[in-house]
């Protein structure tokens, strides 16, 4: 039957930045490469913030997240890789000849020879505002990620959560918003020390432990006007003390849940949120790495930067793998045969290539 089905040397299963740039490496290590992303669109996680800045990428000066997965996406196509959008993987099968055939949800089957999983945190879904009726305003002024900042211009901006992007919106938007309030359940904030540090002596009213309490919709009943915040005690239930807040625009930044799905079931030891690997990237099962959020191991980097390291190690782990007498890397690409042809095709002389 696997016979009707097209071998790949490798299928990445997560379309974000390790997903992403272990298609781009592969490519270096002449791998037959196929990309296969649950979603509709490439990016992984950091589609929940596109407007976001990012810093920290090793010679990138800051640049718009949704740039930076153009720029992935472009970089990820170099060597032609098969892409697959809008399919979830669920279920394994190894064959005789220790190949593999993964299959999708909707019944798609794909052959391949080594796996890596670049799942991020797994399916991720954003934990909803857990007040009777809020949904109905999801249409209109209840967000549960930032999109398009200019919406947020002269608004009354109130922002409910402590981690990062909570912090980060609130910094971006007190720039521009008539007024930002951020209401979080617990006096210490998730965000980076530094962020925090600027949103406390910004102009922002932090109001620390409080809790969005209760949602007042406007006379026509189809968005937010006023919020009541709640104080929280030491036990983390809402306590008599309130207030009643008006209201333009409501953000809600109480985290993600992940679901990795049936890929639980496939017989690799699992956490929660991660898979643990040993120092080449391995899985409990042969033949399926991991990598980016996915990976959980003792010197674990959790940067973009560092999923870029992953996704290196995991290729070559692989390529190891398929062909035990393969080279252990790939040649820098500044000596790398592989991009002769691409740099003529850039205007780039041989002798500065």
């Amino acid at each position: 039957m696997s016979a009707t089905l097209e071998l790949y040397d490798l299928t990445i299963i997560g379309g974000g930045p390790a997903g992403l740039y272990a298609a781009f490496y592969s490519g270096m290590r002449d791998m037959k490469v196929k990309l296969i992303e649950a979603k509709d669109q490439l990016g992984g996680r950091l589609l929940l913030y596109p407007e976001k800045m990012i810093w920290d990428v090793g010679g990138v000066t800051p640049i718009r997240c949704e740039r930076l997965i153009e720029q992935l996406i472009q970089q990820a196509q170099t060597f032609d890789p098969e892409i697959v959008l809008g399919q979830q993987i669920s279920h394994l099968e190894r064959l005789d000849d220790g190949t593999m055939i993964v299959t999708a949800e909707s019944g798609e089957r794909h052959h391949t020879r080594a796996l890596i999983l670049a799942l991020g945190y797994g399916v991720l879904k954003l934990a909803k505002l857990d007040i009777a009726g809020a949904d109905r305003y999801e249409l209109t002024n209840l967000h549960y990620t930032v999109q398009e900042l200019e919406r947020f211009k002269s608004k009354r901006v109130l922002i409910s959560g402590g981690g990062d992007s909570a912090v980060d919106w609130a910094n971006e938007l007190e720039a521009i918003a008539a007024s930002v309030t951020v209401v979080h359940r617990r006096e210490r904030f998730g965000g980076h020390e530094k962020n925090v540090k600027r949103m406390k002596e910004s102009s922002v009213d932090v109001r620390t432990p409080y809790a969005l309490s209760q949602l007042y919709g406007n006379a026509a009943g189809d968005s937010i006007a006023s919020v009541t915040i709640a104080k929280v005690n030491a036990e983390g239930e809402l306590e008599t003390e309130t207030e009643r807040l008006e209201v333009d625009e409501v953000i809600v930044n109480h985290g993600l849940r992940g679901d990795f799905g049936s890929i639980k079931d496939w017989g690799m030891v699992m956490g929660e949120w991660n898979i643990p690997v040993d120092g080449r990237l391995s899985s409990t099962l042969p033949g399926i790495f991991v990598a980016g959020d996915t990976a959980d191991y003792t010197t674990k980097v959790h940067l973009i930067a560092g999923a870029f390291t992953d996704a290196v190690l995991a290729v070559n782990n692989a390529k190891k793998y398929i062909d035990p007498e393969a080279s252990s890397m790939a040649r820098v690409s500044s000596h790398n045969s592989v991009f002769k042809e691409k740099n003529k095709a850039l205007g780039v002389a041989e002798e500065d290539a």
